[in-house]
């Protein structure tokens, strides 16, 4: 596998990227999540660009405006289409014998993708995506979080001892049990993104770490009849376990391979 890093024009200015390259004529852009630049957090998107090149398929990575290495003023996800687009341009001119690629993004880069209605990729990968207001909020656990986890709560004979002698804090239960029969309710940016997708006409897979709250919030939000939704048993946000790793590359592999 070789890796080089290059350049690439946009608004302007010019996008850090780095490049992992294959012999296959389906490829993959890794849009990065929040302010992290390319490599991703903990060196991960790197780790999973050099797992999916060994496997013969090039792998693009970038830093959006202002990130990282690139120039510019960044906008944020919401305002991330443009440079999206631009990374894909390069991409193809950067490894011409390509036919197919493939648009991969995790949290709000997963919704930056939605929002720019897939960019002309052949397919995309969106997994956990943010559907919060405020991009800068820790993520609240949706209702569903809270009810299974009174739920467990309740089953634990400590836990209703502690209940029944005063431990508990009555007041902090009952706002509790109010937010887990709170209905969700479907945002400005959820319906934004929705509506995104449906602009875009080729293969989706919604990935979904069964333990993250952002991806928990999606489900709250999204069509539970979905079927391009995929649940990662016991994942977190980063699939970092070995197991939920292995998931995510194959999901990403059958994704490349047009299944």
């Amino acid at each position: 596998m070789t890796r080089r890093h290059f350049a690439f024009d946009c608004a302007g200015g010019k996008l850090a990227a780095t490049l992992d390259e294959g012999a296959a004529s389906a490829g993959l852009v890794i849009v990065g999540g929040g302010n992290e630049t390319r490599a991703g957090p903990f060196s991960s998107h790197a780790r999973l660009a050099a797992r999916i090149a060994s496997a013969g398929h090039p792998v693009l990575r970038f830093d959006r405006r202002g990130v990282g290495d690139s120039e510019g003023v960044n906008m944020g996800f919401r305002n991330e289409a443009e440079d999206i687009a631009a990374a894909r341009t390069a991409f193809h001119r950067e490894c011409p014998a390509l036919k197919r690629v493939v648009a991969f993004g995790n949290c709000d880069a997963a919704s930056a993708l939605m929002l720019a209605g897939g960019e002309g990729f052949a397919g995309l990968i969106l997994s956990n995506p943010w559907t919060y207001e405020d991009e800068n909020a820790a993520a609240p656990p949706p209702p569903a979080a809270i009810r299974a986890r009174y739920a467990a709560k309740l089953k634990s004979p400590r836990e209703v001892l502690r209940l029944l002698t005063g431990k508990v804090s009555f007041a902090k239960l009952a706002r509790g049990l109010a937010g887990a029969v709170a209905k969700p309710q479907a945002t400005g940016l959820a319906a934004a993104m929705r509506d995104g997708l449906t602009r875009f006409d080729g293969p989706v897979r919604i990935l979904v770490a069964e333990r993250d709250r952002t991806g928990q919030a999606f489900l709250a939000a999204w069509d539970a009849r979905d079927s391009r939704v995929h649940l990662c048993p016991g994942a977190d946000h980063a699939y970092s376990d070995d197991a939920s790793g292995e998931w995510l590359v194959a999901q990403i592999l059958a994704a490349l391979a047009g299944e």
